[in-house]
């Protein structure tokens, strides 16, 4: 027997509820209020696009991107206004039978906008209880397949028939089996009253509007998930507490010793090791205990999954190792794929396997791990290539959506340009602009990685650029700027762009933090100002020191500096004082 905890955190702007199962991490649930969900929102919208040739329609719900409606979903609905139609018919129909241009309608959100894609809707409205789920457009009684007791399914439908009105549907959930009659018929009737209410705001309102949200994620959670399964539903939070205490005493009043208040001073997450089991789930590497491990590559047409034997090398021959490997990966990707909730194509990457029987194994392997998620999922089998596929049902978005973003700087590419290809972008963008200018000379600021490679060794490469372009060339290292960052090329008189590019004159003294060391002579000590660097002669043990240098040479790209004992220090300032011609420069942190 499992013991199954759900772990909720609850904080200003963001609640997270997390499902243990033997203090394993198996789902994450995450709202926050700057991200409102819209999955089980009902809304009175307005179609806005038909089109016959994909069978669907564009509705405006009031949301940022119109909504999608199948023509199947739109169908479903209707089906009970046709009686004198026969059902394949029905079927037949195009959507532009069904709907019309700017025609209101009813319609519910059964999948989030995701990426660029707008929110999915359905017109066969549900709504959820904690032991029924009521179908106002339908008329038709059902029990959930996970009651298996013929004598249990046939009482609690006889039930559920006697208490739903004529002509609205009813499907019993789990939850309700052992319940009585008057439980069920309550809530039933709960159900109509909202529903009724929703429809007397439509007839109001005018679309695109919202008629009717969907609960809080703490509610949701305890109506769908907390069951007699559940060991404890443990809150951080004194006020979500006590709802969750009012919840409970009209949802499942013998499961209020359930409910637990965390008062340790730990965060809660941190205290069952949540936030480190999901920092490893945005991971795209995935290590099983046998040394293999597996590779998760999220696209927006689909998931690829590969199974790599890794550091495994099995015991006896190859085929054994393999297929070892490859039922271990398989209960780690059913894991992870509730985990990180993924859905849509799946497409997996076993290691390869000779045997038909080996194959058939890994693919039980998985559709039996698969059968603990309550998402849908299924497994279409091994295709010619070796590739074994799968689709689980998405509706919302996944881990990784819901806690990261593309990156700025790759666009989500994973990968940045190498230095080199950077180096000759920029020679390239410097001979384009040196075509079209008349000025002089030019300032290009780069990552310093990328401006040694433009410089080139001993800056050869910057003295044959400056000969073909017939400029004179500052190149300056900013290691605060992104790798891939050339910004704007300057363009100038010589001594103004010398200015801009070279802050220190032969003879200033400067208070410097000694940065590094020289990479080539790690007795000299390196700095920066503004990108300029500094080399700072016998410094390089002095790393993170602060101490008074004196510039002694100039080039174009950095200089020569001497540390000052503290008495040539003490004249030197004095000097600075009394001769209005030197200047004194304060080099703080590489900053001028």
């Amino acid at each position: 027997m499992s013991n199954k905890e759900i772990v909720v955190s609850s904080g200003p702007g963001e609640t997270r509820a997390a499902v243990m199962e033997n203090r394993r991490l198996v789902e994450v649930y995450i709202e926050r209020s700057a991200h409102q969900r819209h999955v089980g929102n009902i809304y009175k919208g307005k179609v806005e696009n038909v089109l016959p040739g994909m069978q669907a329609a564009f509705v405006n719900i009031g949301l940022e991107r119109n909504a999608f409606l199948y023509v199947d979903d739109a169908l479903k609905a209707r089906e009970g206004h046709f009686d004198d139609v026969d059902i394949e018919d029905l079927k037949a129909l195009s959507i532009r039978d069904i709907l019309k241009e700017n025609q209101d309608i009813i319609v519910q959100v059964t999948k989030e906008p995701i990426g660029t894609k707008g929110a999915r809707v359905v017109t066969q409205v549900t709504l959820p209880g904690r032991n029924v789920v009521l179908m106002p457009t339908v008329d038709y009684v059902g029990v959930s397949r996970r009651i298996t007791d013929d004598e249990e399914r046939t009482r609690l439908k006889k039930a559920a028939g006697k208490a739903k009105p004529r002509g609205y549907g009813v499907i019993v959930r789990t939850a309700a089996e052992g319940k009585d009659e008057d439980e069920i018929s309550s809530e039933i009737k709960f159900l109509v009253r909202l529903w009724r209410k929703v429809k007397q705001k439509a007839r109001r309102a005018s679309a695109p509007c919202l008629l009717h949200r969907d609960y809080d994620l703490i509610y949701r959670i305890m109506r769908d998930l907390l069951s007699d399964d559940v060991d404890a539903f443990i809150i951080d939070d004194e006020h979500e507490f006590a709802k969750a205490e009012d919840i409970i005493k009209i949802m499942s009043p013998r499961l209020r010793n359930r409910l637990k208040l965390y008062e340790n001073g730990t965060p809660i997450l941190e205290y069952y090791g949540i936030e480190d089991e999901i920092e490893r789930a945005l991971r795209p590497k995935v290590w099983l205990s046998c040394g293999g491990y597996i590779v998760f590559d999220e696209t927006e047409a689909l998931t690829s999954i590969d199974v790599n034997t890794g550091r495994y090398t099995g015991t006896t021959n190859l085929q054994d190792t393999v297929l070892k490997t490859n039922l271990e990966a398989a209960s780690a990707i059913a894991h992870h794929l509730r985990l990180r909730n993924i859905g849509g194509i799946i497409v997996i990457d076993f290691i390869d396997m000779d045997s038909e029987d080996a194959r058939e194994q890994v693919a039980k392997q998985l559709e039996e791990e698969l059968k603990k998620d309550k998402t849908k999922a299924t497994v279409l089998g091994f295709t010619q290539l070796g590739l074994l596929e799968m689709t689980r049902k998405k509706t919302r978005p996944g881990l990784k959506e819901a806690l990261t973003r593309t990156c700025p700087y790759c666009d989500g590419r994973g990968l940045i340009l190498s230095e080199e290809t950077l180096a000759f972008r920029a020679e390239r963008a410097l001979k384009r602009i040196a075509v079209k200018t008349d000025q002089e000379a030019m300032l290009v600021t780069l990552h310093p990685n990328v401006a040694s490679l433009l410089i080139g060794q001993g800056g050869g490469n910057l003295s044959r650029l400056e000969q073909e372009t017939g400029k004179i060339i500052y190149v300056k290292g900013n290691p605060n700027r992104h790798m891939e960052d050339t910004g704007e090329i300057i363009t100038g008189k010589q001594e103004a762009i010398r200015k801009m590019a070279v802050p220190v004159s032969v003879g200033d003294v400067l208070e410097v933090e000694i940065k590094e060391q020289h990479a080539s002579n790690p007795a000299n000590g390196i700095t920066r100002i503004d990108g300029y660097i500094l080399d700072i002669d016998g410094a390089g043990g002095l790393v993170g020191k602060r101490l008074l240098v004196e510039i002694r040479k100039v080039f174009r790209t950095y200089a020569k500096a001497k540390p000052m004992d503290a008495r040539d220090g003490k004249n030197m300032i004095e000097d600075v004082e009394l001769n209005s011609s030197n200047k004194m420069v304060i080099a703080g942190d590489g900053h001028v």
